[in-house]
């Protein structure tokens, strides 16, 4: 399933919820499959900053693919990363740098996140885009 495909499965699950509470519900539920990372991990390299609570993303590159994972310590920010995981992660460099982040709009769930959530979601977007780049000349 690619990134677009994963976006519009999301789409169909959100659009199943009719209030936006419900679908708030919906990411705390997707946190519960939360994974979390080891302590050595948790560093200045990987925190995203800009995030509302304290969150990190671990990304590397490996036989071509970006691997992510990530950590979030407030209930909506580990539902959206592991959404955003979902989206994100085990993709080529190239998948991810040439997938339009507004397209996560359609999703019908970030206009939910209050306007310092949409930032912590920019911050985690930048983040994936960078390690993406870095993927992307370290096997050119």
């Amino acid at each position: 399933m690619n990134m677009e495909e994963t976006v519009a499965r999301y789409k169909e699950d959100f659009d199943l919820f009719p209030s936006a509470n419900d679908k708030i519900e919906y990411i705390f539920d997707l946190g519960k499959k939360h994974t979390t990372l080891p302590e050595e991990e948790k560093n200045n390299a990987t925190f995203v900053e800009g995030c509302a609570s304290a969150a990190w993303l671990m990304g590397e590159c490996k036989d071509g693919l970006l691997i992510l994972r990530g950590e979030g310590t407030s209930e909506m920010a580990k539902g959206m990363l592991t959404l955003l995981l979902d989206i994100f992660a085990n993709r080529t460099p190239d998948e991810i740098l040439n997938f339009d982040p507004a397209k996560l709009q359609e999703m019908g769930v970030v206009e939910l996140l209050s306007p310092v959530r949409q930032q912590s979601l920019q911050a985690f977007l930048n983040k994936v885009y960078a390690y993406a780049k870095r993927c992307k000349e370290e096997g050119a």
